[in-house]
Parts: structure tokens; sequence; C-alpha cells
């Protein structure tokens, strides 16, 4: 573990030696050496001051779409998402909209702007994260996706200090964000995170939207593994292709490793049935998969899952 810090004025929970195994939809990960818990994005912006330079700092949603390695992390997470939070009606240049923090559960959006008969959300209701891990892969579903909707954003740096920005400023795409121009100085992910976002929405029929949403979870329900852990999709769909598609026509849908399996449900799912799996078995998968259907199709799945931290 690293060297013990030493903070002041901090209103948020800090915590050491923390199981990120607590804070991942896979329920796997080692300890990190230091969790912060925010109160609010002043609070954030204090903490981040006091800092090191050289402190690796990561933050983490709702922990889906992230393997944590075993041995865990050497250094710093944020954790944005809490229950409390909530997103709140906000005017953009476009109109009516909404604001929500990072740590805001996406569902909660879909629903919010459902109730206030603003339209456009609804695909929101079907990403199993957080605001800011949407914005950060531009997360997509039932034919919509995160940055379509965004009007502006709120990032927060190294130094603590908040940025501002249009989405102009930001190159999307398919599960992807860049920020243009970005400098060593403010690599997304890496020197500066998503804080809040302002996402423009127009007038719609709540009624409609409701049922729009309520659609969407009965077909995630009937085609994903939800009833155990996993970190939504592991793989990205080749160029007019599905993922799914190609690993369970190479056979490997049920193929377990330790006490992780590929779903049988879905196969870009892989699911820890018992919460038994470690991460090496989760990550060796992964690879598997990968691997064989690149030797069998020519074809190489590119992961959406972020890896961090040390192996054991």
């Amino acid at each position: 573990m690293t060297e013990t810090l030493h903070f002041t004025g901090l209103r948020g929970e800090l915590r050491r030696g923390e199981p990120l195994a607590r804070h991942t939809s896979w329920q796997v990960g080692g300890p990190v050496d230091r969790l912060y818990v925010p109160s609010d994005l002043d609070d954030l912006s204090n903490f981040l001051r006091q800092l090191p330079e050289s402190e690796p700092v990561y933050f983490i949603g709702l922990g889906s779409n992230l393997l944590v390695r075993d041995a865990g992390v050497r250094g710093t997470v944020v954790l944005t998402h809490t229950a409390a939070k909530r997103p709140v009606l906000a005017s953009t240049a476009a109109g009516p909209g909404v604001y929500a923090e990072a740590g805001v559960a996406s569902p909660k959006v879909a629903r919010f702007a459902a109730m206030h008969d603003l339209a456009g959300a609804e695909f929101l209701a079907g990403i199993p994260g957080s605001v800011g891990g949407a914005l950060a892969m531009n997360a997509g579903c039932y034919g919509g996706e995160t940055w379509r909707i965004v009007a502006r954003v709120a990032t927060i740096d190294r130094s603590g200090t908040l940025h501002v920005r249009g989405a102009a400023d930001f190159d999307t795409g398919y599960r992807h964000c860049a920020l243009r121009g970005g400098s060593n100085q403010n690599r997304l992910g890496e020197n500066e995170w998503f804080a809040a976002a302002w996402f423009a929405l127009p007038a719609g029929d709540g009624r409609e939207a409701r049922s729009r949403i309520t659609q969407l979870l009965a077909r995630r329900v009937a085609s994903q593994p939800l009833g155990l852990p996993n970190a939504g999709s592991v793989f990205r769909n080749p160029p007019g292709g599905h993922a799914a598609q190609l690993i369970e026509a190479c056979g490997l849908k049920g193929l377990a490793h330790g006490a992780a399996r590929v779903s049988e449900k879905h196969a870009n799912f892989i699911v820890n049935p018992k919460g038994a799996a470690c991460a090496a078995d989760i990550e060796w998968l992964i690879a598997h998969v990968r691997e064989t259907v690149r030797a069998r199709t020519g074809i190489d799945l590119h992961p959406e899952v972020r890896v961090i931290g040390e192996a054991a």
C-alpha cells in the first residue's frame, strides 16, 4: 500500500483498503489503497487538489463495463455513484432538458425525463451504468446513443478545476469519446473526468415515453442474463455484425473457466453465477473468446470492458 496521505476539509467518505468487489457489477476485484466518495462536486475538487500529482486516480460509477484485477488497485478510486444522486430539470440552448451528475444511474435519467414529459432519453433505461460511464464510452442501445442528446458537459481535472465544454469539443463515435485537441494535461479518463452533463430533450408524451421504457426493459430481461452478476456487453460489435452471433457460432456459449462462464442466454456476456469467480477467471475468458473468434473467423473483437489493477 502507498504512503498514508492526510487531507483537510473533506466532507465525503474516505476509506482505505476497500475491496472493489463491493463496487463492481461483476462482484470481483481486490482492494484499493484509497477510495473516496465525495459529498458533491466542490468536495471532489477539494479532494483532488490535495492528491499528489504522481498519484494514479480512477473514477468508478456503478462499476459496470469494468474489471478490477484480483490484487487490487494502487492509488485512488473516486466513487461517483451514491443512491442519493438525482437528475434535475435544466434548460439548454436547444430548449428543455435534464442535468445529471456523472454518478447518477443512466436509467434514472430515462425515468426522470419521461416523468416530466421529455422525449429522447428512453434508451438510457437499457444502459446499466452511470452518466459518467455513458459519456466516456458513448454508450448506446436500442437505436440511441448518449452523445446524440448531450448539449454540454462539465469535466473535472487533476487540479480540481471544473470545465464546462460543449458537445462540439468532443470527437464521438461508436463506443468512442475523446476530447478534441486533448493534450497530456487533459486526457479523458487519465487527467480529466466527466463530472456532469446537460441533456437536450424535446417536449414529448410522457406516457408514451414510459411505455417505451417498459418495452425496452422487457426486451433486456428476455435477452440478457440480468439475474447473474455481469458487466454488460464484453465486446463491441464489429462493423456490420454482432459479437454475440460470432461467439455463439464458435461454440463458446456456456464455456466456463473457474467460476466464470460465457452466458448461455447472451454470448456477449460473461457471468459470475455464484459470485465465486475471480477476476483472473473472467480475464482468461475474455482473452480466450477473442483469440478463438479471431482464429476461426478472422474478425478481431475489441473489448468494451476496461481492465484496471494488478494481477494476483
